[in-house]
């Protein structure tokens, strides 16, 4: 048995070519993780979304229709109401009995903060059944770019 424990000339030689085959397995398992990750990724939850449906409005005289304007406005049946006083008529209108619907119509341009902020003062004043007035001849909104 012999050991060699000096150098010989070839391996004093330093190698400086990169060795690109752990770089290619690599890059590999790294594609085909993604491969796979990414469909799971993009699936998103199944929902049945509403369909457009016209329902007549029943306009009754004790129906309250609440008006929302572009700029926030908000009008109790046609008269001009703050907020807080929009909170004293719910309260009032709510222990009517039987309670009349509220119809909240909004402008397109209002701003959702607006439309929010009527809709949580509905519901906490008591009133149960709130729906929305629309335009019937807008079926659907172009897709925004």
């Amino acid at each position: 048995m012999g050991m060699s424990v000096g150098s010989s000339g070839e391996e004093d030689q330093v190698n400086s070519s990169i060795n690109t085959t752990p770089l290619v397995d690599v890059m590999l398992v790294l594609l085909i993780i993604f491969l796979i990750t990414i469909p799971v990724v993009t699936k998103t939850i199944e929902l049945k979304l509403p369909t457009i449906s016209n329902e007549v409005t029943e306009t009754k005289p004790e129906n309250i229709v609440i008006e929302i304007a572009k700029d926030g406005k908000t009008y109790w049946n046609q008269q001009l109401v703050r907020l807080d006083g929009l909170a004293a008529r719910v309260s009032t209108t709510a222990v009517i009995v039987p309670q009349p619907e509220v119809h909240i119509r909004a402008d397109l341009d209002a701003r959702y903060e607006y439309v929010g902020r009527v809709i949580a003062t509905v519901q906490r004043g008591g009133i149960m059944k709130v729906g929305f007035i629309t335009d019937p001849e807008l079926r659907a909104l172009p897709p925004a770019n």
